[in-house]
């Protein structure tokens, strides 16, 4: 379902509203671009794949995470997925319930749990992925198989720039500091 304003119809409006506000402008598009990408592939998976199997984004990503990890801690798969761990409990209950994954203690450390896939959940992920990633095909259609690399290593910079140095410009930034731009010229290791 396409949004009633197009991206280059945001794009001319926020520069309008900017005006002369000095902004980082490519960087402001960068980020934009990247917030607009994620939310029309989650809505487009979650409408087409993800719908005829009655999950959400955030179940599906839960699976794939416990799929791939094999059996981890919820506080591990929280991390890995993006969530909070009290989301993580609600998510993790539904996909119990629907036979897709076991939730157990921890053997050595009562205060924890760990997820599974149920014999159920690991063929519902080798049947469901296959169709997952023909979605993720047909949305990167205009892009050729080194455009999809070359952005698969530009976002996973992105990602490591937050991971590396995330925290450290937020402790500044909440202790009133003014942070110190930087732009270095190095590639960030993968």
């Amino acid at each position: 379902m396409p949004s009633q304003r197009s991206i280059s119809e945001a794009e001319k409006l926020a520069e309008a509203k900017l005006g002369g506000i000095a902004v980082r402008r490519e960087q402001m598009a960068a980020v934009a671009n990247i917030y607009r990408a994620a939310s029309a592939v989650r809505q487009h998976l979650e409408n087409s794949v993800l719908r005829g199997s009655d999950l959400t984004w955030t179940a599906f990503v839960v699976l794939w995470v416990v799929w791939v990890w094999g059996e981890s801690e919820t506080r591990h798969v929280a991390e890995e997925a993006g969530i909070s761990k009290g989301t993580l409990t609600g998510v993790s209950r539904t996909l119990e319930s629907r036979g897709l994954l076991r939730r157990a203690g921890h053997p050595s450390d009562g205060r924890l749990v760990l997820l599974t896939l149920t014999e159920e959940g690991e063929e519902f992920m080798r049947r469901v992925f296959p169709a997952f990633n023909e979605e993720e095909a047909f949305v990167t259609a205009r892009l050729s198989d080194a455009e999809c690399r070359g952005l698969a290593d530009v976002l996973r910079r992105v990602v490591l720039q937050v991971e590396e140095e995330g925290e450290e410009r937020r402790r500044t930034l909440l202790n009133g500091e003014s942070p110190t731009p930087r732009r270095s010229g190095r590639r960030p290791k993968n």
